[in-house]
């Protein structure tokens, strides 16, 4: 698959102003960032209204009732990330609780990072096709996506500016440099997956793109169908494993 270069200027265009857009409302408070959070519920969950119409049977109902309440599971771990007690801080034995952005930023960064290099790579080398789900996605695409993922994020993020009482460097020294390297590959891989489960509901529907929200992108499935199943993943691996000590 050669490289589309008017639709890579497209598609990167959006992205960036797309970008931010996201992170003005992620940085800039925790009230705004939840009305950024509902939004993208609200229009996914509407989208998912739009495609199960096409469906027919009980799998209709299943698919919107199921996949309705992962979103909203999704985006409210997402916000949670922020306010939570992922971002909990230890003060003289106190505890207490703060918006600390820097998570759902590693993990938006890691998926943007997956994606784009997933279609630069699987654009030059890719010959294998990974699943009939999705046709254009290849095995080469898909794992230098991830390879690239990691090794951008995990060595490129920790030299990003940042607070000091941030949750990420609150992890103990056993943590603070794998959770770099640990969060862009959960990222890569589950939200490689997101996708294709996003893709094959389109494809039961007969539509190529859930939505024209965003020029080259699609819609608000289209371009946060990687990011809830992501989310999820993370959020469960961060609560269970790398909880502050």
């Amino acid at each position: 698959m050669a490289l589309n270069t008017a639709v890579l200027k497209t598609r990167t265009i959006t992205a960036i102003v797309f970008g931010v857009v996201m992170l003005a409302g992620l940085l800039f408070s925790a009230p705004v960032f939840f009305v950024l959070c509902v939004i993208i519920a609200s229009g996914c969950v509407y989208e998912l209204g739009k495609l199960t119409k096409k469906l027919y049977g009980p799998q209709r109902w299943i698919i919107f009732i199921f996949g309705s309440l992962f979103i909203l599971l999704s985006l409210s771990m997402f916000f949670l990330m922020s306010v939570g007690e992922t971002g909990k801080v230890y003060t003289n034995n106190n505890n207490f609780y703060f918006f600390d952005p820097l998570l759902p930023c590693l993990v938006l960064f890691s998926i943007w990072v997956n994606d784009t290099m997933a279609y630069i790579t699987g654009s030059l080398i890719g010959k294998t096709p990974l699943s009939k789900i999705s046709p254009k996605k290849t095995i080469e695409g898909t794992l230098g996506g991830i390879i690239l993922c990691i090794l951008i994020i995990g060595f490129g993020f920790p030299i990003l500016p940042f607070r000091e009482n941030s949750s990420l460097v609150n992890l103990g020294a056993g943590h603070t440099v794998s959770y770099y390297f640990i969060i862009p590959a959960i990222c890569a891989v589950f939200g490689t997956i997101g996708d294709l489960l996003e893709s094959k509901i389109k494809r039961m529907a007969g539509v190529k793109d859930s939505g024209t929200f965003m020029p080259g992108h699609g819609g608000f499935l289209d371009r946060f169908d990687s990011l809830l199943l992501a989310v999820v993943a993370v959020f469960l691996v961060v609560k269970i494993f790398l909880q502050p000590y």
